[in-house]
């Protein structure tokens, strides 16, 4: 891939399974691009505000302007890539990330995206309990029911619980019900694509549209969330110990997942950029 205006690669910042086969094979481990820049500045646009590498300003991948509509993202943003040392590795920028992938993706296929988040629905994480052991159980219960009330209580999805991994079919009112309020938090405007593409990453690496909702929306906090979708994680180490790969795999995760959160209550309804 040719160098964007900044003079870099930016197909760095594709996704492993989005990037040319057949360019990846013929060089499958290279190394880390050179930091080019001195400093990372936030410029003003007329639709918003880019990232700026020495005065000029970042593409993404697909070569649109980075351009967002929050200078609070942008800052945030910007610090990812002042933070660089001598070499720019994009695993230490899942903001960028997110938001590369929310304009060359998501924005180009919203309905799509917004059903696949409907299809999590169906058949929510937290609707699947443990039958034993008790400490497993009571801790699903305490942490997942009232993810299960504020989904009945304030979305109008009444969910029906079911015990082990055998499919539980979800009544179609209550799919509908989840659907509207993915749409209802996604809006409309400049801000939609990346709305949703928090959204549909905080439901995948959580396995819960549910769960991603509710940090959506405030009615619980980031930590509360982490937690609640890795009760059966922290069961199975608490029982046989930790996997120091498993573990450095999660806090890969948690970055992804913070990056969204982040990105999701900066461009909530509502809020001034």
């Amino acid at each position: 891939m040719p160098q964007d205006p900044t003079g870099f690669d930016a197909d760095f910042f594709v996704p492993e399974s989005e990037r040319d086969p057949v360019k990846a094979a013929r060089d499958p481990a290279r190394p880390l691009p050179k930091r080019f820049y001195k400093e990372a500045t936030v410029g003003a646009e007329a639709n918003g505000f880019s990232i700026l590498l020495d005065g000029r300003p970042v593409n993404t991948p697909a070569k649109r302007r980075l351009v967002v509509p929050s200078r609070r993202l942008a800052e945030a943003m910007a610090a990812e890539w002042a933070a660089q040392g001598e070499t720019i590795d994009p695993a230490s920028m899942p903001l960028t990330r997110l938001v590369n992938t929310a304009l060359d993706g998501v924005a180009q296929q919203m309905a799509e995206v917004e059903a696949e988040l409907v299809r999590y629905a169906g058949s929510d994480m937290l609707c699947y309990r443990a039958g034993e052991p008790e400490s497993l159980v009571a801790a699903q219960s305490a942490a997942w029911d009232p993810l299960l009330a504020f989904a009945r209580d304030k979305l109008g999805a009444r969910l029906a619980l079911a015990e082990g991994v055998m499919f539980t079919a979800q009544p179609e009112e209550s799919v509908a019900a989840l659907g509207r309020a993915v749409r209802a938090f996604v809006g409309e405007g400049q801000g939609a694509p990346l709305r949703l593409a928090a959204l549909h990453v905080m439901t995948t690496l959580t396995g819960s549209l549910i769960l991603a909702l509710a940090k959506a929306l405030n009615e619980i906090d980031l930590a509360t969330a982490w937690g609640a979708a890795h009760i059966d994680e922290d069961f199975q180490m608490r029982a046989w110990g930790a996997d120091p790969e498993a573990l450095a795999r999660r806090e890969a995760r948690f970055a992804e997942m913070t990056a969204a959160a982040f990105l999701a209550d900066t461009l909530a309804e509502g809020r001034e950029p």
